[in-house]
């Protein structure tokens, strides 16, 4: 993917979220089709949570879901219901964005990739998702 890194802003639907995401404006992105993901049509890309900043105001518009092993952390606002990012299983050191919640004009390409929930360990074993969340260094020139 590409190596630059850009400030994306997103949220949800009615705008009460609101957030920034530093990612590169090519993006691999992950449709899942566990019980959740495939009833909400989510795809999301994956960043480390240190790439992703919350407005303070939003706090109070969000609540969580969880279930199964409540690793997952289904972030969601409590007004229009979108989950523009949420703390995934695969990488509860990261964050998955969403990638149809960023705002218009910054991302230029996305990858999409498979990744089959309903027989999550197999696909995590397979697909190195969990790298997704990882810092990698960023060299100045």
């Amino acid at each position: 993917m590409d190596a630059e890194i850009i400030v994306h802003g997103g949220g949800c639907h009615c705008k009460r979220v609101r957030w920034k995401v530093r990612a590169p404006p090519s993006v691999l992105a992950w449709q899942c089709n566990c019980s959740d993901c495939s009833m909400r049509g989510n795809t999301h890309f994956i960043v480390p949570s240190s790439d992703f900043e919350l407005n303070e105001e939003s706090k109070q518009f969000l609540t969580i879901y969880t279930f199964g092993t409540h690793t997952a952390k289904h972030i969601f606002c409590k007004i229009c219901g979108i989950t523009s990012f949420y703390i995934p299983r695969s990488n509860p050191d990261g964050v998955a964005v969403t990638f149809r919640c960023v705002d218009p004009g910054t991302l230029k390409h996305v990858e999409v990739r498979h990744f089959d929930g309903q027989n999550w360990e197999s696909s995590f074993n397979q697909t190195g998702i969990s790298s997704c969340s990882k810092i990698v260094s960023r060299n100045s020139e």
